[in-house]
């Protein structure tokens, strides 16, 4: 007689209760063996199962027996899905929000947009749209992504079926938004080219440079010192300045025109690739390893940010650009295109609209305080661009004096003032290579954080969406490898000579 025959049948509940209190009780052993991928955890975790086995009151052939053993070894990793990540530490969110919504934007475009629509007459508009549309707008997400605790497509499941097409419209923009991973390529570059001496923006010496160049460290540019020079230095039909030929000929490398697609860029290529992989290991484990990132890429910056504006106002000129950027036009308040600025602004710098802050707080606790978390962020950003048009402007102020002429005349808004007239300004500063360093690396930084914040928006998008095939081991990693690359294959393109310039 066969020793199991003896043991009563189980009723079919009764093997669904010791299922359900089996994978209770080792649900914590399993989920770390499934982040940890180690090997010993796993034969250890196998030894364990059938120990399990060889105690059961139920016959091998037992559906629970089986279910034990399935799930042993290696089959563990192909048949458990694994838990949505939450960020381990309240920090670790404020950061990365941080971190996404304090961009390069906060930098080369509020401070213009301050200066040309009325100094500080543009803050009553600025704080207006701040308070009644930036912040309510901030919460909404925030709270939507932090109850559903999906991401940007699927929380709508929860909260408003009929409103999921808003999801993939934030997934539509994030995907046109990858072509700022062009923006980090230019400053790496740039960030490569300010370790030499002299700084090659500052010579005409170098192979991109033509005829017409004008050494903008030599003295008869630094003075300005005659009428003619300053005709010919403003005017830009007699000459062109070092600065501007580097960046349309060393760095874009633009064409005669569309139909002469040119050469890639192979210099700017690269950086172009070692954005992308940056951004990839960024996220490649999810919350676990943006948490950590976020420590250098959301704190870094402000220190850069600090040192520029403590060096700005000991500059000669740096309260001249000051008094340019703050001080108040109120006629300017009349002007329906000041308040359009003043939105635009908003929602462009606290970075609504676009599904990241919905995939941020998704990883929160659901009775996490959001309506604090929401209001200290807003705050933040909004400071932190008031505070660099001190050091953009303190900078210009000094640029200004130098060659004696106004500030609106070197004032420039997003790529020319972060490519062409800072790094001039650059030069002119006694050990120039320091801060050109300081600058194009707190730019990375800035621009780093909005990257993998925008990518890691469409991964988790993707994995809410499929998650039994891709919440499992090693899928993520996958598919963002798949993404990048074929993004990245995709952008050769803007760094031939037609669209490297067609970009900016």
């Amino acid at each position: 007689m066969n020793p199991t025959d003896s043991i009563p049948a189980q009723s079919e509940s009764s093997i669904d209760s010791n299922k359900i209190q089996l994978l209770n009780y080792h649900l914590p052993f399993l989920s770390e063996a499934m982040q940890s991928n180690n090997a010993r955890l796993e034969r250890n975790m196998e030894a364990t199962w059938e120990h399990l086995a060889s105690l059961s009151a139920v016959p091998p052939t037992n559906p629970v027996v089986k279910l034990i053993r399935d799930l042993g070894g290696s089959t563990v990793m192909e048949n458990i899905i694994v838990k949505r990540d939450q960020w381990k530490k309240k920090r670790e969110y404020i950061l990365a929000c941080a971190g996404n919504v304090v961009g390069i934007g906060n930098v080369w475009r509020f401070p213009y947009l301050c200066f040309k629509n009325g100094g500080g007459a543009f803050l009553l508009p600025y704080c207006f749209f701040a308070l009644f549309c930036g912040l309510p707008l901030f919460l909404l997400e925030t709270a939507i992504g932090q109850y559903a605790q999906e991401s940007s497509i699927t929380c709508w499941i929860k909260v408003c079926p009929l409103a999921e097409g808003a999801g993939y419209s934030f997934i539509m923009i994030q995907l046109i938004a990858r072509i700022y991973t062009l923006i980090l390529a230019w400053s790496l570059l740039y960030f490569i080219y300010s370790f030499r001496d002299p700084l090659p923006w500052a010579t005409c010496t170098n192979p991109w440079n033509t005829e017409k160049c004008v050494d903008i460290t030599s003295a008869n540019m630094t003075g300005i010192q005659t009428d003619n020079l300053t005709v010919k230095w403003t005017s830009g039909n007699l000459t062109t300045s070092s600065v501007s030929e580097f960046w349309e000929r060393g760095v874009l490398s633009m064409s005669e025109g569309i139909e002469a697609i040119g050469t890639v860029h192979w210099e700017l290529l690269l950086c172009q690739l070692a954005c992308w992989v940056s951004c990839y290991f960024c996220i490649w484990k999810g919350v676990r390893s943006t948490g950590k990132v976020v420590y250098v890429t959301a704190l870094f910056p402000y220190l850069m940010l600090a040192i520029l504006m403590v060096r700005g106002v000991t500059l000669p000129g740096a309260w001249q650009g000051v008094v340019y950027y703050l001080y108040p036009d109120l006629s300017r308040l009349t002007d329906l295109q000041v308040w359009l600025d003043a939105c635009t602004q908003i929602l462009f710098s606290y970075g609504l609209v676009g599904g990241t802050l919905i995939t941020l707080g998704s990883y929160n606790k659901v009775k996490n305080n959001c309506y604090k978390d929401s209001l200290w962020l807003c705050l933040l950003n909004s400071c932190t661009s008031f505070v660099a048009g001190f050091a953009v402007f303190s900078v210009l102020g000094f640029m200004a004096e130098k060659q004696g002429l106004p500030v609106d005349k070197v004032v420039q808004s997003g790529a020319g003032l972060a490519f062409i007239t800072f790094p001039q300004a650059v030069a002119m500063m006694p050990l120039p290579q320091l801060w050109a360093v300081c600058f194009f690396i707190m730019l990375l930084m800035l621009g780093l954080d909005s990257l993998f914040a925008g990518l890691e928006t469409i991964t988790a998008s993707v994995i809410d969406m499929f998650p039994k095939q891709m919440r499992r081991p090693w899928r993520r990693e996958i598919f963002l490898t798949i993404f990048c690359l074929v993004f990245f294959l995709i952008q050769i393109i803007f760094t031939t000579q037609v669209l490297n310039g067609c970009v900016m």
